[in-house]
Order: C-alpha cells, then structure tokens, then sequence
C-alpha cells in the first residue's frame, strides 16, 4: 500500500514523494520512497535506484531525502531503497536487497517512468558504495542494463588513511567512518571482495559509464578520485567533479536541509550533463 508524504517532509524542489513497499521472494518487503511523477505518454525520464549514506550503520529514507531529492530536480525519478543496516546486517545482506530492488525498477521502469527510461544507481557516503557495488554485480549477471551510476562522496576503501581523510580526522585513530567498515565486513575475508570494496576491484571493463561528485574538504575525495581514475584507465567513460561549495561533505549529505543545500546548482548541474552524455553513450 502506497502513502504520500506531507508537504512538510518533502526536499529539494518540493518533490513528490510517494512511499511503498517492494515485495520479495521471501516475503518479506523492502521498504522504499519514490520521488517525483511519471512523464506524460510518449515521454521518459531517467529512473536512479538511491542508496542513502550513514556509514553502514545509520541512516534511512528520511536521511536520504537531501540527495534523492536533487536527483530528483535534476530530472530523474528516484526509488530510493532503504536497505538493512551492519551489523545486524554485514555484507552482503545490504547489497543483495539492493539488488532486489533495481531488478523491481527495472521490471517497472515503463510505469514508473516512461516507456524507454534508462536505468541508473547512485547514492551518497556508504550509499555510494552500495551503488558501485550492485553496479557491479549487475554488471556481472548482465542484468539489468546500466546506463550509469552516480558516487557523491562515496566511502569505497577500508583503509582510510588518504589525505584528505587524515586531513579531516587529525591525529585520531578511529573515526565513524572505520567504525562502519569495521561492522559493515562481517570476516577479513570481505574486505578483499569487490562487491564489498569497490576500490580493490581488479575488474572494471563492462561498467556503464560514471559521475563521481566530491567536495573540495571532503574525506572522502581522495578514494573517491582514485576510483575515478582507475576507471578512466580501464577505458570507461567518466565525469567528475570537485565541488568547491560543497561544505562539510558527507555528513551535509545525510542530513534534511530545508534551506536548500548551498552546493544544489552544481550539482544539479553535473547530474544533467551527465544524464544527456550517458544516454548519448548507450548502445542502440
């Protein structure tokens, strides 16, 4: 059963904002928040599967809505996900709901927006792992087709000793963000998987092509630059940027903004650059 939400919680551009559930075959649900309305008869949008940020262990749709919904304002229909939270749910139970749900988009992508709607992930912080994750797996199992994912800040290396995380930490030894790692990887053996850590993946060929957003004092920016550039050496098509208004990343991210988020424009910008030139890329 579907339920609309009040005009009070709604984010960016007040979006419209429609909850429901995604049946499995277990029979359990997966609960998940829609953004945003079906384009007129003959018409598509791109439809983004979103994965919110929270370091693995926090975080939900409410927490989610500052991304979802400037994906939204950027032209897309979003489903985003609300996925089991470590440690009660290490890897691989988040990803493998995740990728229940963009197979439902996928079965879905016609009603919920347009015949022809291309089929992207993207997500925010730990979201963003999550994304280039399924994006792998998706790609693995040839299905569904990807026209591209979307990493804003994502956390996508356990080691978190780069630069502009140290920058952020100082001198400490432990942060929220090794925390999450710590519970998201349930064995050592984990933390050699490239579902699990995108940035060890030793195979990139065949991934759709990718924005990567960061800011310019975000921990997370150089990991996620890294990655960037592996995948441009891998031959993929890649755009990313350094957003130099984008303060207090990731955590700003995670957090409802009934302001408006200070980077918004740019970031809409970006995603809309991107929707055009990955929808050009797709093979006929």
């Amino acid at each position: 059963m579907s339920t609309s939400k009040p005009a009070s919680s709604r984010p960016v551009q007040q979006a419209r904002v429609t909850d429901t559930i995604v049946p499995m075959e277990s029979g359990e649900g997966v609960a998940v928040r829609v953004y945003g309305s079906k384009p007129p008869a003959g018409q598509s949008v791109p439809l983004v599967l979103h994965f919110h940020g929270g370091a693995f262990i926090d975080g939900d749709l409410d927490s989610g809505c500052t991304v979802a919904g400037l994906l939204q304002a950027a032209g897309a229909r979003v489903v985003s996900v609300a996925y089991p939270l470590s440690p009660e749910h290490p890897f691989p139970r988040p990803l493998e709901i995740g990728y229940v749900v963009l197979q439902w988009c996928y079965k879905h992508r016609t009603r919920l927006a347009g015949k022809g709607a291309q089929l992207y992930v993207a997500g925010e912080e730990a979201g963003g792992n999550l994304a280039a994750g399924v994006c792998l797996m998706a790609r693995d199992q040839r299905h569904p087709p990807l026209a591209g994912q979307i990493l804003i800040s994502p956390m996508l290396n356990p080691c978190a000793g780069t630069p502009s995380l140290r920058a952020v930490t100082g001198e400490a030894t432990d942060c929220k963000w090794a925390q999450g790692w710590l519970k998201y990887l349930g064995c050592t053996y984990d933390a050699v998987h490239p579902y699990a850590v995108p940035a060890m993946a030793q195979r990139l060929a065949g991934l759709p092509p990718s924005l990567i957003l960061v800011g310019e004092g975000d921990p997370m920016r150089d990991e996620a630059l890294a990655y960037a550039a592996r995948l441009k050496g891998a031959g993929l098509m890649v755009q990313e940027h350094v957003l130099d208004e984008a303060k207090q990343w990731p955590d700003a991210l995670l957090e409802p903004a009934p302001e408006g988020c200070p980077c918004a424009p740019q970031v809409q910008a970006q995603v809309g650059i991107f929707f055009e030139a990955s929808r050009c890329h797709m093979p006929s």
